[in-house]
């Protein structure tokens, strides 16, 4: 058998459920406010993010572009300078080690050691001597 609602009871839960959607209404509305709020703040924020790039953009501009590319282009001549230096110093260096091994172990003894340039030589060794 069906539940009888009382009238009294209807009334309550129309009431509860009007209370509650109003109060619903009221949190989305303030949600709504509080997202409103931070969009203008975001928006304020990347107002100032574009003065910013604009600034940025204007001195770039007055900047003159051929010294600094003048400072760069010194810059690399000065690192391809020591870099042809470094190639002397090493090549120099390489025959004083020659010539320093030849006057302590004679002549010939060069393709023993791995000098800059060359890969090393295995040990000239048969089996038979082995």
């Amino acid at each position: 058998m069906p539940k009888k609602e009382h009238p009294h009871e209807h009334k309550q839960s129309k009431e509860s459920l009007e209370d509650q959607t109003l109060h619903s209404l009221i949190e989305l509305q303030k949600v709504h406010v509080n997202m409103a709020e931070k969009f203008d703040k975001l928006a304020q924020q990347i107002e100032n993010l574009l003065a910013l790039f604009e600034l940025a953009a204007q001195n770039f501009a007055r900047q003159p572009h051929m010294q600094s590319t003048e400072r760069d282009k010194e810059f690399l001549d000065k690192i391809d300078k020591l870099l042809d230096q470094n190639k002397v110093l090493a090549k120099g260096l390489s025959l004083m080690e020659e010539k320093m091994r030849e006057r302590l172990y004679g002549p010939g003894t060069r393709s023993q050691f791995r000098t800059p340039g060359q890969q090393a030589q295995p040990p000239r060794t048969s089996v038979e001597e082995i």
